[in-house]
């Protein structure tokens, strides 16, 4: 990859110091990781930063029953604060985050890292202000979660991900991004196929009326 490609996708280090980008090219190494890769599970120490350059990654946490919560996603372009993070504190992840189609990446060591955090100020201002959106993010999903009825959250995220009516999901996958069970999900959806709101097929759901 030259520096024109990378800034095309990262903008953001168009604002970085002469040879912040170059430094980066010459050190990191690009990788493709096929889809349902763990990037990093919880409990790991992140050996690397991630620079998503296609493709799509689910961050997410998981109880001890199965049950899981997609705290948010990461899509070309992107970068994960978790991963920044816990390399720069040297704490081991709170969280996971797995591919869910194959992902093309440029993968920063951690100590290359660091060392490009602790020399360039605007490097570190960058990581604030990933930290700071993906904190809103976050904060967004405790706000639905504590103060939103399920079915209330289920419709809003049907007609969010809808791509012309029809949205591509398992019943699982939808209950995982909403933070509640399988089950819920579906007799929500059978429900409100009952009622001629969707129609319901396998690893389908089409809008009818919303």
């Amino acid at each position: 990859m030259n520096p024109k490609e990378f800034l095309e996708i990262f903008p953001a280090f168009q604002k970085m110091p002469a040879g912040v980008v170059e430094r980066i090219l010459s050190v990191a190494r690009r990788k493709k990781i096929p889809a349902g890769t763990y990037v990093y599970s919880e409990g790991d120490y992140c050996q690397a930063f991630t620079f998503l350059i296609s493709g799509e990654v689910r961050v997410f946490k998981m109880e001890e029953t199965g049950r899981e919560i997609t705290l948010y996603e990461l899509g070309r372009g992107d970068t994960c604060i978790i991963n920044a993070s816990c390399i720069l504190s040297a704490v081991p992840t709170p969280a996971n985050a797995m591919t869910t189609v194959e992902c093309d990446a440029l993968l920063l060591s951690a100590a290359d890292f660091k060392a490009l955090t602790e020399e360039f100020a605007e490097v570190r201002e960058y990581v604030f202000k990933v930290l700071s959106e993906n904190l809103a993010n976050v904060m967004t999903l405790v706000e639905e979660i504590a103060f939103k009825h399920i079915d209330e959250r289920l419709v809003e995220y049907l007609l969010e991900k809808s791509e012309q009516g029809n949205i591509s999901a398992t019943h699982q996958k939808i209950a995982a991004d909403l933070g509640t069970s399988r089950e819920v999900i579906s007799r929500l959806l059978k429900d409100m196929e009952r009622k001629g709101r969707v129609a319901l097929s396998r690893n389908l759901v089409r809008i009818i009326a919303m």
